[in-house]
């Protein structure tokens, strides 16, 4: 359940890289941050997941109202390369939404990097785990009886006997 849920949070990330509609932007990187939180639960940790969800969904909000606030000061104006040097015209939103996007980057106020770190806690934990467990299997197979067989006939250049393990 992993790998498709690091894909989708990569792919939506790179796509609101490449947007230039201040909504789809937003959009795109809220299906990225889902993907953290849906990583979260596919490792074992619900309670990071939901206290993700909780903090980028105020942050998220604040990030909306602040584009909607840069849209309507612009005249319904949504593409990103005709906005600029709206800190004088919009001051309370210049600081609205830099306070916002530095906190879903983890910058102080900590609560998106505490979520974002205790996931990663987990997802490693969980990896170390499926590690762990996949070492036993192979050392279990490894000194089976016929894993012996197989391994005695090959040092000795003969046919392995697998007649007798039936």
């Amino acid at each position: 359940m992993r790998r498709p849920v690091l894909l989708s949070l990569l792919f939506a990330a790179t796509i609101a890289l490449v947007q230039v509609d201040i909504k789809r932007v937003m959009a795109y990187s809220t299906v990225s941050q889902l993907g953290y939180m849906f990583l979260a639960l596919g490792v074992g940790a619900p309670i990071a997941a939901i206290f993700h969800l909780a903090t980028h969904a105020f942050f998220k909000a604040l990030l909306f109202l602040g584009s909607g606030s840069v849209i309507h000061g612009l005249g319904g104006e949504q593409d990103m390369r005709k906005m600029g040097g709206l800190r004088r015209k919009l001051p309370v939103t210049y600081w609205t939404m830099l306070l916002a996007g530095g906190a879903l980057a983890a910058l102080p106020p900590e609560s998106i990097k505490l979520t974002k770190r205790l996931m990663k806690e987990r997802y490693a934990a969980t990896l170390s785990e499926v590690i762990d467990e996949e070492v036993r299997i192979f050392t279990a197979r490894l000194s089976s009886p016929e894993a012996k067989e197989a391994m005695s006939a090959f040092l000795e250049k003969r046919k392995p006997d697998f007649s007798r393990f039936s």
